[in-house]
């Protein structure tokens, strides 16, 4: 950069410090303005040479978010130093001691928090990574300001996320709509809950968010006469009343569409409560409830309320301070809309969480206030209720009683079931690392492979090329994942005795005169009471079936086998090849798996098989599923060494395709009904059902209809003939 452009992006930078000052939502005294001034400096100073993937210089990243703490969240000058100070101890020179010694405990146990979460290792599987470090946050310190900051980072995160590749974008995504977004929601902060949550659609579902939006876009105008026309029919008596009030709407977010759009089973048009209407109204402190109540009995005078739609949060005020009255009433056009009642400082509150708190006290109850609401919070957050977000209620460490958590030698955090040991460790790095375990350490010393782990111990694992699974490891593994593998080793050691058995076998039954097919082995598995033929080839190949047992088996099969070729040649003569053509253009389509699903395959050469063969798949290590004929040379062994690589095959005839579809049925209970709606379906329509299953309830009926159909022109036609039937209120597909 030239001296011009870095003198531009000084000014730049000083210009957004002063921003941060005025937009402040806490009055700051002159010792919190040099507290934020002295932690600027140490930030510049320390980002000096650091910079963004989109080219800007890295100091506005911890700007911005300590600009949402400030304003958006409304938080404290301590809040504001640590969120400007993030990220130094993580990326810089300075250390913890430093930020401890200039900025005193309170700031230095916040960036320890927000470092200790930017070291857990980003690099591990996400939906692990997400579920540890949900499980870890609260566990790092007793300030919940870390988790406050950490949402205001990832929130800037999400509105900077333009210039990062898009795997990262939706990673990041992910990570946001499962974590960060519940939590901003059970802190209070749902302006930032909501924007996280279409933030994170953007990058997720492009094509859907981009849709919503230009949807929301097109229907402001309605939206804006919806509330004139509400607004006017209550007017005149909200002023009767004398009261100062403001009518607005707000529209639901894209997230929350896009949510309904899928639960419902709807499109957007079909939507019927895209926004709510608030009243805010100016009320002293001790008329706020009366006032209220007096609001919610004019608007029901003028549209009728549904009565389970009621909302009293100024009575019970929820745990994150939400203070409102919510009503749903028939509005015009005959639309249900939410009607959210709110005074000025409910208003605040909602839109700023518990820091709006602060600006109604006074004295010494407001130098208090950021303290009392910070503990509160934790423990909001600690003991969740049945009312909480489900998602805080999994919070709490204590709340897994069935789970550990250990550490690796570089402290990533790795969760593991009670009762787990050293080899379940292993397994959860990775495969290789649990093969060639030798030993493990715990704190530091050697410990055996079955000693039960405790949470919060560090694991080392010592390994060797030598090492490898044995028999006992069963013993020693508690862990599903871990016992797999041990038995999946075990399980390929047999079977290379099983190829050397196998290969015995042949010569043994060769001098027999007896040849090696499928319907011979068979016929073994079948004799020495055996399961599998890699149970026959293995107990051969360690000398458990010997050469007298085998000479028995031959005597019995050599009989068995004169009296069935005579009969087969007398009763099924080989047929012809005549009628081929004839199969191979009747069945056409190639379905595998008791599911009989239509899979990508390739046609193997050693057997070349064409419609209407007998036939299975083999999942190959690099090609896939390829088809083999029953008969194929290749099909004995195939099916005995590698038997769980073998896929169910058939030919079918693609004219005579069904699939199955479920629809959802709703409407008024009368005699008769079923029998219309099945005279419908089997009668007219030639169409089969699976299943039936109705509910009544006070004159109205719910069902649930499994149908086998060729198409979906065919599902579409039964839906619209189903409508038709009178009593019938809703048709969907399921």
């Amino acid at each position: 950069m030239t001296e011009a452009d870095l003198e531009i992006e000084n000014k730049l930078i000083a210009k957004q410090y002063k921003e941060l000052l005025r937009i402040s939502y806490q009055t700051l005294t002159d010792d919190d303005k040099q507290l934020i001034r002295s932690a600027f400096e140490i930030a510049v100073d320390a980002h000096k040479d650091q910079r963004r993937k989109s080219g800007e210089a890295y100091i506005f990243h911890p700007i911005a978010v300590a600009k949402i703490v400030a304003s958006e969240i409304g938080l404290d000058a301590v809040s504001i130093a640590a969120a400007l100070l993030h990220d130094v101890v993580e990326d810089t020179k300075y250390t913890l001691d430093d930020i401890d010694r200039m900025f005193g405990e309170t700031v230095a146990r916040i960036v320890d928090g927000l470092t200790k979460i930017a070291h857990l290792k980003k690099d591990m599987n996400i939906s692990q990574q997400a579920e540890n470090f949900r499980k870890m946050l609260l566990t790092l310190n007793d300030d919940v300001r870390v988790i406050i900051i950490k949402i205001a980072d990832r929130y800037h995160n999400m509105l900077t996320m333009d210039s990062m590749p898009e795997h990262k974008q939706v990673k990041i995504s992910s990570e946001t709509l499962y974590i960060y977004a519940p939590l901003a929601h059970r802190i209070g902060l749902y302006n930032i809950k909501s924007e996280l949550e279409d933030l994170s659609l953007k990058y997720t579902e492009p094509e859907v968010y981009n849709d919503i939006k230009s949807k929301i876009e097109d229907s402001k105008e309605e939206q804006q006469e919806y509330i004139d026309a509400f607004a006017e029919i209550i007017h005149n008596s909200l002023k009767k009343e004398g009261l100062e009030y403001s009518i607005k709407g707000r529209m639901k977010s894209i997230f929350s569409m896009r949510k309904k759009m899928m639960t419902q089973n709807v499109g957007f048009d079909e939507i019927y409560d895209k926004f709510a209407l608030r009243i805010i109204y100016k009320s002293e402190k001790q008329n706020e409830k009366f006032l209220a109540w007096k609001i919610y009995s004019i608007v029901t005078d003028h549209f009728t309320p549904n009565p389970v739609r009621l909302r009293d949060w100024i009575s019970s005020p929820k745990s994150t301070g939400y203070e409102a009255l919510h009503i749903t009433v028939m509005g015009p056009k005959g639309k249900w809309v939410e009607v959210q009642i709110r005074s000025e400082r409910m208003h605040e509150i909602a839109e700023k969480g518990y820091a709006a708190h602060f600006k109604y006290k006074h004295g010494n109850q407001k130098e208090q206030g950021i303290e009392v609401w910070l503990n509160k919070l934790q423990e909001a957050l600690e003991n969740a209720n049945t009312n909480a977000v489900d998602f805080v209620e999994e919070f709490k460490l204590n709340l897994y009683s069935k789970e550990i958590f250990v550490f690796t030698p570089n402290g990533e955090l790795k969760s593991l079931p009670k009762g787990a040991t050293p080899l379940d460790f292993a397994f959860s790095i990775h495969t290789e690392v649990g093969m060639r375990t030798r030993g493990a350490k715990v704190n530091g010393k050697l410990v055996p492979l079955n000693t039960t782990l405790n949470s919060g111990d560090q694991v080392e694992i010592i390994t060797s090329e030598q090492a490898k699974p044995n028999q006992n490891w069963l013993d020693y593994a508690t862990t599903a994942r871990a016992r797999a593998k041990i038995k999946s080793v075990l399980r390929e050691e047999k079977k290379e005795i099983a190829e050397d058995g196998k290969e015995i076998l042949r010569r043994k039954l060769k001098s027999q005169k007896i040849s090696v097919n499928e319907d011979t082995i068979n016929k073994l598995v079948s004799f020495f009471k055996l399961k599998t033929s890699l149970d026959l080839f293995y107990r051969v190949g360690v000398g458990s079936i010997d050469n007298q047992m085998i000479k028995e088996f031959a005597s019995s099969y050599n009989n068995a086998f004169i009296s069935f070729f005579k009969n087969r040649i007398r009763k099924n003569p080989v047929p012809e090849d005549i009628g081929k053509d004839e199969i191979t253009s009747k069945y056409d389509m190639l379905v595998f798996g008791k599911e009989e699903e239509k899979l990508e395959y390739k046609l193997s050469q050693c057997c070349n098989p064409i419609p209407g063969d007998t036939v299975f798949g083999f999942v190959s290590v690099s090609e896939g599923i390829k088809l083999h004929k029953k008969n194929c040379p290749n099909a004995i062994s195939l099916q005995s060494n590698y038997a769980y690589r073998i896929i169910s095959a058939k030919w079918v005839d693609s004219s005579q395709e069904e699939s199955r579809a479920d629809i959802q049925l709703t409407g008024i209970d009368n005699l008769g009904l079923i029998s219309e709606i099945t005279n419908v379906i089997s009668g007219n329509m030639h169409v089969n059902m699976r299943n039936l299953n109705f509910n009544t309830d006070g004159g109205t009926f719910s069902g649930k209809i499994t149908l086998v159909v060729k198409n979906n022109a065919i599902l579409k036609k039964v839906i619209e003939n189903l409508k038709q039937i009178n009593g019938i209120d809703k048709v969907t597909r399921v």
